[in-house]
């Protein structure tokens, strides 16, 4: 006990928090949610058939999102992102709004991202 609060109630109430930080933290779709997602400046943008691939940088990081055009359907999508020397992460699976975001340590070096949705793909390029 806890106040005269038990610890069922206690555990009940942190679980209901966290499940609130992740409503108003968690990815979503759209540009503001993508924008939430990703810490840093957008620095490219490349739109494509069934949704857009966005890319952000700050603070020594880099991170990128594919999201949907329109959100709704279950789908493939997927995105990766690479700074130049390193190994490329990614996220991948059956998505209704957005893969991502995944974030890399690029330090000063450049990066890429690709993303793709339904079988449509695009790429960003290396952006430094």
């Amino acid at each position: 006990m806890f106040g005269g609060v038990s610890n069922r109630t206690l555990v009940g109430l942190a679980v209901v928090a966290a499940a609130g930080g992740l409503v108003v933290f968690g990815p979503g779709g759209g540009s503001a949610d993508a924008a939430a997602a990703c810490a840093g400046r957008p620095v490219k943008t490349v739109g494509f058939s069934t949704g857009e691939l966005r890319l952000y940088k700050g603070n020594g990081y880099a991170c990128a999102v594919t999201a949907a055009k329109n959100p709704g359907a279950r789908r493939q999508m997927s995105v990766a992102i690479q700074a130049r020397g390193s190994a490329p992460a990614g996220d991948s699976g059956s998505y209704t709004r957005m893969a991502g975001p995944v974030t890399v340590h690029s330090g000063n070096r450049c990066v890429r991202a690709t993303g793709a949705i339904a079988g449509s793909a695009v790429e960003t390029g290396w952006v430094c």
